[in-house]
């Protein structure tokens, strides 16, 4: 024990011994600088010093364009560059997509694999006869009961003159509440049913797709002729699982619900049914709940 407290008295004794440390003037030994030193200073001061400029290095690496000299380091300038190049790859990626899928659809009616149908392709079907404009025409009483009775015979009586009315049954391509209602007053040909993404759409009816791409406006969009001059219209998708030409039965799976074009506001399925040209109720057929 007393071994051991004299070297630890020894040791102690050594790191706080003093010394001096002076700067001479060569020619004349003037002192010009003195300062008294013990090892236990130096250690300490060494390691301070050491400790702060590890702390400015990170500093300087971390919040100077210095770093972009330090390996594995990449330039900012480099990193928006790439960011830009990628948003133009991509963008010009859809375009092709879209350019290619669109040369697709002209080179089938060109020949002749699908009937030729003109459509533009953001709006997709716009209303006839100056968008059906309603003028409000002054009815007497007994023509007014006669319009109602005729309306109510007519209401489920979509496909007027069909040999076999039950091969018209249409099917209701997704289930759910309708947020907005068709109103023709509105130019709203439509009824929107609210849905969660990615659910099935299915063909109303039996019939061939003759339209199913993407538009800026609408999304995915899938258009299919029926029989008896019957068009139905599904848009907004999130994806398409029929192409141009194809023929569908009723209750098949089509595409995808989703939210995808400018002209949407959430997860849901704008249908349209249009019969010789002119919009109609799609509620007058199906049941969506």
């Amino acid at each position: 024990m007393g071994k051991k407290k004299k070297k630890e008295k020894k040791f102690a004794k050594k790191l706080l011994h003093k010394y001096r440390l002076v700067i001479l003037n060569e020619d004349t030994f003037e002192e010009r600088f003195a300062i008294k030193l013990t090892r236990l200073n130096v250690f300490v001061l060494t390691s301070v010093s050491a400790i702060l400029l590890i702390f400015f290095t990170i500093l300087l690496i971390a919040f100077t364009p210095l770093r972009e000299y330090i390996p594995g380091y990449s330039s900012a300038r480099l990193k928006k560059k790439a960011s830009v190049l990628n948003y133009k790859t991509d963008s010009l990626v859809q375009e092709l997509e879209l350019n290619e899928r669109y040369y697709a659809s002209i080179r089938k009616v060109l020949t002749g694999d699908v009937s030729n149908v003109d459509f533009n392709r953001d709006s997709i079907i716009q209303a006839v006869k100056n968008d059906i404009n309603i003028q409000q025409v002054e009815t007497s009483k007994e023509d007014s009961l006669l319009r109602e009775k005729v309306s109510k015979e007519d209401k489920y009586n979509l496909f007027e003159g069909a040999g076999d009315k039950s091969n018209y049954v249409l099917f209701p391509p997704v289930n759910g509440n309708i947020s907005e209602a068709y109103n023709i007053e509105q130019k709203h040909y439509a009824v929107d049913i609210v849905v969660t993404a990615n659910t099935p759409v299915k063909a109303t009816a039996d019939g061939t797709v003759i339209f199913a791409e993407w538009t800026v406006e609408t999304g995915y969009v899938v258009i299919i002729e029926h029989n008896q001059e019957l068009i139905s219209v599904y848009k907004h998708n999130s994806a398409i699982t029929k192409a141009q030409g194809d023929l569908v039965k009723a209750g098949e799976v089509i595409a995808m619900s989703g939210n995808t074009g400018e002209l949407t506001t959430g997860p849901h399925l704008h249908f349209e049914l249009w019969s010789k040209g002119y919009p109609v109720n799609p509620t007058n057929f199906i049941d969506f709940q």
